[in-house]
């Protein structure tokens, strides 16, 4: 049973040599794609254990701006 809030596709991210394209616009091509796949930021969320209690807390936090922010907005 995959967990929830995992990715359970497992896609790779391919990338094909166009002609005439240097490894460093290939690399800069693959970059941006992680980038919009929202791996960088996945990465970097994982990168360190986080407690459920803190991640309830911190998602609890993002609810309470976002309704704030509405709030205000709808003055």
């Amino acid at each position: 049973m995959a967990r929830p809030g995992r990715s359970t596709h497992g896609m790779a991210i391919r990338i094909k040599a166009r002609g005439g394209e240097s490894a460093e616009q290939m690399l800069r091509r693959f970059k941006k794609l992680c980038e919009k796949e929202g791996l960088t930021k996945d990465v970097k969320k994982r990168q360190y254990y986080e407690k459920p209690s803190e991640r309830n807390r911190r998602e609890e936090r993002k609810r309470v701006a976002r309704v704030a922010r509405a709030a205000i907005m709808s003055r």
